[in-house]
C-alpha cells in the first residue's frame, strides 16, 4: 500500500489557508467533546435529577428521582417546603408538608369569600393569640395551670414570638375561658355540665383587661342544648371585647353518651343558630363583630360545614383542636379545616399533649407555613 504525503510546497496560498482552517475546527470540536465528558459540580437543586444524593454519593435509583417520603431530614429538622425536580415538565416543583400546599387550598376554595365585616372587626387585620383553660383547674389548660401573674407573663411572651415571626400582622392577646365545663357525672341539673359562677367569669375578664386582652366564653354543653345555655351569658357577651367559642366534642345531646366516652358533634344548623344569636347581640348593643370559634378535630365534629351562614356581624373561626405530633396536626388541619372552607382558621398548641411522646412543640414559624395561615392561635 502506498502512502501519500502532502507537500506544502505544491499547494497554493489559498489551499494552505483552507487546510489550516479545517485543522483548527477539528481541534476545537475534539476539545469540546473532552470537556463534555468531564465530571461537573452540580447545584443542589439538580442533584436528584442527576441520580445523586445531597451528599454527592449515587442514589439507590440513579435513573429515577426518588420521592421525599419523610417529614424530617437526617438532622431531625422539618423539611418545608421541599424542592423536587419534575423531569416530565422540566421545571422545579415544590413539595409541601400536609396542610401547607397553596394549590390544594385554592382547589378547596381558599381564600373564602365572605361579607365585608362591620367596622371594628378583629380579623383578618390581626391575629389572636389566646391562653385557654379554667382558673379552677390546673389540668384544663394554660389559663389555670399557672398563677395569674405568671400566666399573663407567659402569654405576653408568646404574643412577642408571634409578633416577631409575622411582623406584618399585629397580635391581639386573649384569654379563652371554659365557662361551661362538661362533666362525667350528671350533677344537679342532670345535664353533664357545670356552669361557672359569675364571679369566676368576671375575675378572668378582669385579668384580660389588665393586659389589653379580649375574653372568650367557651361552652361545653354536655347533654344541654346550646339554645338554652347561650342566654345565660348575654350580660358578659354584650361587652365589645368578649367573644364566644363552642366545642362540638362535648355536645352530646343527640347520643346522650357521657362526656369523655364519645366525641360529640354540631351541625351547621346549630352553628347558624349561635351565629344568628351573636348577630342579634351585635345589633342590639351596637357592637363590633363577634369572633365565633368552633373547635374541630374530626370529620363528624362538624356536619354540613358548607351550609354555615356567614354574616357581617360575626367572624367564624374553624379551629383545629387536635393534639399530637406535628405531622398529625398538619394532617388534621388539612383534612378538617382546609378541606372544608368556612371563613377563618385557627390552630391549637398543647404544651403537654403535643410533646408527651418526645415531639417538639410547633413554633410560630412552623404554623405560619400552613395555608391558609391561621389567624386564631390557642395554647392549652
Amino acid at each position: 500500500m502506498s502512502h501519500h504525503r502532502i507537500k506544502w510546497s505544491h499547494l497554493s496560498l489559498k489551499q494552505c489557508a483552507l487546510l489550516l482552517l479545517v485543522v483548527v475546527l477539528l481541534s476545537v470540536l475534539f476539545v469540546a467533546g473532552c470537556q463534555d465528558r468531564k465530571p461537573q459540580s452540580l447545584p443542589l437543586s439538580n442533584v436528584a435529577q442527576q441520580g445523586m444524593s445531597s451528599t454527592g454519593f449515587p442514589s439507590p435509583s440513579s435513573s429515577k428521582i426518588a420521592p421525599f417520603e419523610h417529614h424530617s431530614s437526617v438532622l431531625g429538622t422539618e423539611l418545608s417546603p421541599l424542592k423536587q425536580y419534575s423531569s416530565a415538565k422540566g421545571r422545579v416543583k415544590i413539595k409541601y408538608n400536609s396542610g401547607e400546599d397553596p394549590e390544594f387550598a385554592a382547589r378547596k376554595g381558599w381564600p373564602k369569600k365572605y361579607p365585608a365585616p362591620l367596622p371594628g372587626a378583629i380579623l383578618p387585620q390581626k391575629r389572636i393569640v389566646a391562653y385557654y383553660g379554667n382558673p379552677l383547674s390546673k389540668r384544663m389548660g394554660a389559663l389555670g395551670e399557672f398563677p395569674k401573674d405568671e400566666m399573663l407573663r407567659r402569654l405576653k411572651a408568646e404574643v412577642a414570638k408571634w409578633e416577631k415571626a409575622d411582623p406584618a400582622t399585629p397580635v391581639q392577646p386573649a384569654l379563652h375561658l371554659i365557662a361551661v365545663v362538661a362533666q362525667g357525672e350528671p350533677g344537679k341539673s342532670g345535664k353533664y355540665r357545670m356552669v361557672m359562677p359569675d364571679e369566676i367569669v368576671h375575675q378572668v375578664y378582669g385579668w384580660a383587661k389588665e393586659i389589653g386582652a379580649i375574653l372568650f366564653i367557651d361552652i361545653q354543653t354536655g347533654h344541654d342544648d346550646i339554645r338554652a345555655v347561650l342566654p345565660r351569658f348575654e350580660q358578659i357577651l354584650k361587652n365589645p371585647d368578649v367573644h364566644l367559642g363552642i366545642d362540638p366534642e362535648f355536645n352530646l345531646i343527640s347520643s346522650l353518651a357521657k362526656p369523655g366516652k364519645k366525641i360529640g358533634t354540631y351541625d351547621a344548623a346549630d352553628i347558624n343558630y349561635v351565629s344568628g344569636y351573636l348577630k342579634d347581640l351585635v345589633n342590639k348593643y351596637q357592637l363590633p363583630p363577634k369572633v365565633f370559634v368552633v373547635h374541630r378535630f374530626t370529620r363528624g365534629g362538624v356536619t354540613n360545614a358548607d351550609k354555615i351562614v356567614l354574616r357581617p356581624e360575626v367572624q367564624v373561626v374553624m379551629h383545629m383542636d387536635g393534639w399530637g405530633a406535628p405531622w398529625l396536626k398538619r394532617d388534621s388541619y388539612k383534612d378538617y379545616i382546609v378541606a372544608e372552607p368556612v371563613q377563618f382558621t385557627g390552630f391549637k398548641l398543647f404544651y403537654h399533649n403535643d410533646t408527651k411522646k418526645g415531639d417538639p412543640l410547633m413554633l410560630p414559624q412552623d404554623v405560619l407555613r400552613l395555608n391558609p395561615k391561621p389567624l386564631y392561635i390557642q395554647y392549652q
